[in-house]
């Protein structure tokens, strides 16, 4: 957050005043806390409310492994450079917990108050193993010596056992035991992976009825926590030995791989090497349960080498990002309306895509649209007898990928296929890996990155013979080629076989399999060469529009905007009159609304059903509106350490399209919306009526219905 300090005078401002910035740490858990407000939101499905608490937890965990362990790194190697804010690490890490320990009461004050009773009270609750039954008890016995107990493996520690490794993100259990000879000792349980969170269990009154049940069809919707089934069975790892307590307790360790490029003579190795490095890293967490004694608390601390300040404290479930097991119950009454996302016209209709783009432009707005288009763009060029090649990037594809197989196919059909398969995309290495060698098991050509950089844009080029010669189709978008991510983020498609688009998606692609210095292209904003000074450049060309005729306009839709040089050249824009709207749905480093800096700023953020993730950099530009999307947020690593693309939508139907029924809807938003005040805080967006009262993503679900795809006139 910014300092408390008074705000710098209106008189010879410098733009380089830490008072004019948000910290990053601090907006990304304001971000994580607008999150646990959809949680917090009684107007959710309650399933939905529960889905939002575990996302909480699970961003919260991704947190700790890539920016907490980043922070006590630079604490340990006494970095001093601050962030623009000015905050030292230290005063990072302090300011990071003294916000969490708020927004975690806030959490667990959600569960235990509202959505725990509240799911009792609809017929699946979590339930103790004090409220069980006889019967349900015995069961639950019988399912743990079944389905956990052979891969449970309890470790001592003493004098003769060490003090057992601990794996990031385990949930363990802290078991006191006592025997005669021994007297009080510890051991450590942890829980496999492969347990699911919650146990489902069946009904007391139907095990009455069949006690013989063996619960691999269980219908009832009750659960109890893994946790508590394994302290209620601990005398069967412990025989013989009285066990007198159990206490759960869970560890984030430091997750960021740190591969230097080049110094690896094997990329693929290289990452898989580090890969099994997470399990190592040094710990930046422990959380443990309220009733956990001192002296149990001391011994984990020591072991850890972990300070006071690493330690949270939590009074009820220590995992609720395993509640999204929750979910998976067939309970559509507790769930949003389901959404099916349309074909879009032209795209219905019985011809071939390329004779589609041909003839025009298409835009989809996934999940609003299906994504099924985009993969039958790559079927339909795997099975195309006229089609010579296909080059494409992947960063997330997910498991049973179509694209993959569809590339897979075109190899056998003899196409020439050339994939660049980002290895490093954070948590997805092992998914890469496993990809990357079965594209290459098959021929396609494969290129793991670029040196020292990640290639996070998203674009795919056919090359096709047609009857009047050689054509190169493009599809490039805001998200990946992912078909389940595409139900669940908001990303924007674009086909074309505009000659400078294609031209220089095929500089591009020769610049990334091969050597290049190229740095300006006919229509592309490329990362990491030119593309800042495109984007600033833009910003100082509305600005002189702005001091000509005072018609300046720039609209931008992101996840984040950290650059500093970027945000500089936004106030230097708000301080000339321009008229700025930026919707920022994470981390925003920029304070609007300041007095002589960001007066003609504002900042609004949504978070909903979907995740909004398309990119949208709009600029008016005195009547010649510019419409730029793509894969790039406005960060130094995705302007500096990433190969990112913006690509412009060039008819002007679409542009106006975009314009009207998608950033439009959005910045009208008052349901989801949340804008950002000059003092750091985020404030609901207040309505006058029911009437003015619109939620963008509920808009877009009923009215756009392939907008994008319309043909001309």
């Amino acid at each position: 957050m910014p300092s408390s300090q008074t705000k710098p005078s209106c008189q010879a401002i410098d733009l380089q005043d830490p008072r004019l910035y948000i910290n990053r740490e601090t907006a990304w858990l304001q971000f994580n806390r607008r999150v646990l407000e959809e949680a917090l939101n009684a107007d959710n499905p309650l399933l939905e409310r529960v889905k939002f608490l575990a996302i909480f937890a699970t961003n919260l965990d991704e947190f700790f492994m890539i920016r907490v362990s980043g922070l006590s790194r630079q604490v340990t190697g006494g970095v001093l450079e601050a962030p623009p804010d000015g905050m030292t690490p230290l005063e990072q890490l302090a300011a990071i917990r003294k916000t969490l320990l708020g927004h975690l009461e806030q959490a667990l004050d959600c569960w235990h108050g509202d959505l725990s009773p509240r799911l009792r009270d609809s017929g699946v609750p979590i339930l103790d193993m004090a409220e069980l039954g006889h019967n349900q008890k015995a069961w639950l016995r019988q399912y743990f010596a079944r389905e956990i107990f052979p891969a449970l493996t309890p470790l001592a520690f003493d004098p003769a056992h060490p003090f057992p490794h601990i794996s990031n993100l385990s949930f363990n259990l802290a078991v006191v035991v006592s025997d005669p000879q021994g007297g009080e000792r510890f051991a450590r349980v942890k829980i496999s992976d492969v347990s699911p969170s919650l146990v489902r269990l069946p009904n007391e009154a139907d095990l009455e009825k069949n006690p013989e049940t063996d619960g691999i069809e269980v219908q009832a919707s009750n659960f109890v926590p893994v946790e508590e089934v394994v302290a209620a069975n601990l005398d069967m790892l412990f025989p013989g030995i009285d066990v007198m307590a159990a206490y759960p307790f869970r560890i984030t360790r430091d997750a960021d791989l740190e591969i230097k490029d080049d110094e690896a003579s094997d990329l693929l190795t290289s990452v898989e090497a580090q890969i099994e490095m997470r399990h190592w890293g040094s710990v930046v967490r422990l959380e443990i349960d309220r009733n956990m004694p001192e002296r149990i608390r001391d011994v984990l601390m020591r072991n850890l080498e972990l300070e006071p300040f690493q330690v949270y404290t939590i009074d009820g479930p220590l995992n609720l990002a395993g509640f999204m097991e929750l979910t998976r119950v067939e309970r559509p009454d507790l769930k949003d309306h389901p959404y099916l996302p349309v074909i879009a016209e032209p795209l219905a209709k019985r011809e071939r895509l390329f004779d589609t783009i041909r003839r025009q432009d298409v835009l989809l707005y996934h999940p609003y649209d299906s994504f099924v288009p985009v993969v039958d763009f790559i079927r339909e060029a795997a099975s195309d007898p006229d089609v010579l090649a296909i080059k494409q990037t992947l960063y997330r594809v997910g498991p049973n990928s179509p694209i993959v197989a569809a590339l897979t196919e075109a190899r056998e059909n003899q196409k020439q296929v050339a994939v660049l398969l980002e290895l490093k995309a954070r948590f997805d290495e092992e998914n890469n890996i496993a990809w990357a060698r079965a594209l290459e098991d098959e021929g396609v050509h494969v290129v793991y990155g670029v040196l020292g950089l990640k290639t996070h844009a998203k674009m795919c080029l056919v090359v096709r013979r047609d009857p009047d010669g050689i054509r190169c189709y493009v599809h490039m978008g805001t998200g990946n080629y992912n078909p389940v991510t595409s139900r669940i983020y908001t990303d924007l498609s674009y086909f074309t076989c505009n000659p400078d688009i294609s031209a220089d998606v095929s500089d591009l692609f020769n610049a990334l399999t091969g050597y290049s210095d190229k740095g300006t292209y006919r229509r592309l904003l490329v990362a990491p060469r030119t593309m800042r000074q495109q984007i600033i450049a833009r910003i100082e060309r509305e600005m002189a529009r702005h001091q000509d005729s005072g018609d300046g306009y720039i609209a931008f839709k992101m996840n984040a905007l950290v650059d500093t040089k970027c945000i500089q050249a936004l106030y230097r824009a708000s301080q000339a009159g321009v008229a700025i709207h930026l919707q920022v749905r994470g981390i925003c480093c920029l304070l609007p609304g300041v007095p002589g800096v960001s007066e003609t700023i504002t900042v609004t953020s949504i978070v909903g059903r979907y995740l909004e993730h398309a990119r949208i950099y709009y600029f008016r530009n005195g009547g010649e509106s510019e419409v730029f999307l793509g894969s790039a947020d406005l960060m130094p690593r995705n302007l500096d350490r990433r190969v990112e693309v913006l690509f412009p939508v060039i008819p002007s139907r679409l542009r106006d399209t975009i314009l009207r029924d998608i950033l439009g809807v959005h910045l009208q938003d008052t349901r989801q919306t949340r804008r950002l005040l000059a003092d750091g805080r985020y404030e609901s967006v207040e309505v006058g009526s029911a009437a003015d009262s619109l939620n963008s993503q509920e808009w877009l679900m009923q009215h756009w219905r392939g907008k994008g795809a319309l043909r001309e006139g």
